[in-house]
């Protein structure tokens, strides 16, 4: 039994979860929006005491594989519509800026010109620069975590951060192993 499957998903007040038993497609919807998911033919989702539960009738392959997918989507679709899902990004380097036009990030990222990403519907962004080390900070927001996540990396696909000097935009949190260089090879 699949240990992530088998963990019940907690449900708070305030959110419904329906389940369309023709499609097997289920909504969420809560305070923040609503989300939709379809999960496989092979799971059932029962919902009582203010819990969901993914079980599965048989132990086939296809339906081990799907089960804690499915239960790892649905909780994500929960968590989405009460909490909201976020991705922190860091913009490291001398010149390079982000900043908000409207609901979309511009960002000057030492090319000619500077790139637009468009804020699609149910993600937002916020620019933040700290003023002690001069380093500004993209905050991708929204209720589907799958959206915020592709958004982030499309962002930060701008301008990876290179392994000479570690300048470009990261996700906050993440350690860029900088090479030596070309000073380094000439010594040895």
């Amino acid at each position: 039994m699949s240990r992530i499957g088998r963990a019940p998903i907690p449900v708070p007040a305030g959110v419904t979860v329906s389940v369309d038993e023709a499609t097997n497609v289920v909504s969420v919807k809560g305070p923040k929006g609503e989300l939709t998911q379809p999960i496989s033919r092979l799971l059932t989702l029962k919902q009582e005491d203010g819990t969901l539960q993914l079980e599965r009738p048989n132990n086939l392959r296809e339906a081990r594989s799907q089960h804690g997918l499915a239960r790892t989507l649905v909780s994500n679709m929960v968590d989405g519509v009460t909490k909201g899902h976020t991705k922190v990004l860091e913009v490291v380097g001398v010149g390079y800026r982000a900043t908000l036009e409207g609901k979309n990030l511009l960002l000057n990222m030492g090319y000619s010109h500077p790139v637009r990403i468009e804020a699609v519907p149910g993600i937002t962004f916020e620019v933040k620069a700290d003023e002690r080390t001069r380093q500004q900070s993209i905050t991708v927001s929204g209720i589907d975590k799958a959206l915020v996540g592709q958004i982030a990396a499309d962002v930060r696909k701008v301008r990876k951060p290179e392994p000479y000097k570690g300048k470009g935009i990261r996700y906050h949190g993440e350690i860029i192993r900088l090479k030596a260089g070309k000073r380094a090879a000439a010594k040895k």
